[in-house]
C-alpha cells in the first residue's frame, strides 16, 4: 500500500519527533499480512526520557492549573484529527483491519468527535468549591476543595479499536491537566 510505505516513523517525545532507540519493526495488515511499513521501537531508555519530559511539563509549566490552556488545546487536537480524518481513515483500514463502515462511528470519527465533550467538562468544571467559613475547635477558617490533575499518567492500549481507547485516555488525561504517556499496541502503533 504506497500511502503507508513511506511512512516515517519516529516517538513524540519531550516536543519532538526522535527515532526509536531499538530501531524499527514491521507493521501488517492483518487481513492481508502485507507488511505496511515500520513503526519506532523504543525501550526501557526511551520510557524514562518520556516519563522526565512529562515529569518535567507537569511540574514546571502551568500546563495543570491553566485551564483554558488544556482546553484549547484539547479542541486543538479535535481540529487536527478531523482535518486529517481521511488519512487516519485508510490508515485505520490496512493496520486494524477495520471495515470502513466502522470507521464512521467508534472506530474513528466517533472518538474524535469525543473529544468536545472531554474539553467541555474542562471548561465547564467547578475546580474549586467555597465551603464558607467555619470554627473548627473555635479557629475561623475558611473552607474550600480545589479538585488538581494526579500528574503523569501511563496509559498502555490494546489493538482493537485504537483511536477509541487511546482518545478515551488521552482526552480526559489531558483535560483534567495531566501529562501522559501512551504506548499503543505494536499492531496498531500508527
Amino acid at each position: 500500500m504506497a500511502l503507508l510505505a513511506n511512512r516515517e516513523s519516529q516517538l513524540f517525545v519531550d516536543g519532538k519527533l526522535v527515532a526509536g532507540s531499538a530501531g524499527t519493526f514491521p507493521t501488517v495488515n492483518p487481513a492481508t499480512e502485507e507488511v505496511l511499513g515500520v513503526a519506532a521501537d523504543a525501550n526501557a531508555d526511551d520510557m524514562g526520557r518520556a516519563i522526565e519530559a512529562a515529569r518535567r511539563a507537569f511540574d514546571d509549566t502551568d500546563w495543570s492549573t491553566n485551564t483554558e490552556l488544556r482546553v484549547r488545546c484539547v479542541r486543538q487536537l479535535q481540529e487536527a484529527l478531523t482535518s486529517h480524518v481521511e488519512e487516519l481513515r485508510d490508515i485505520t483500514i490496512a493496520e486494524v483491519g477495520a471495515p470502513r463502515m466502522l470507521t464512521s462511528a467508534a472506530q474513528l470519527e466517533g472518538p474524535v468527535a469525543d473529544l468536545s465533550f472531554c474539553a467541555d467538562t474542562a471548561e465547564n468544571y467547578q475546580w474549586t468549591t467555597d465551603l464558607g467559613i467555619a470554627s473548627p475547635m473555635g479557629i475561623t477558617t475558611r473552607r474550600t476543595i480545589t479538585r488538581e490533575a494526579v500528574g503523569v499518567v501511563g496509559a498502555i492500549t490494546p489493538w482493537n479499536f485504537p483511536h477509541q481507547i487511546n482518545l478515551a485516555k488521552l482526552g480526559p488525561a489531558l483535560a483534567a491537566g495531566n501529562t501522559i504517556i501512551l504506548k499503543p499496541a505494536p499492531d496498531t502503533p500508527w
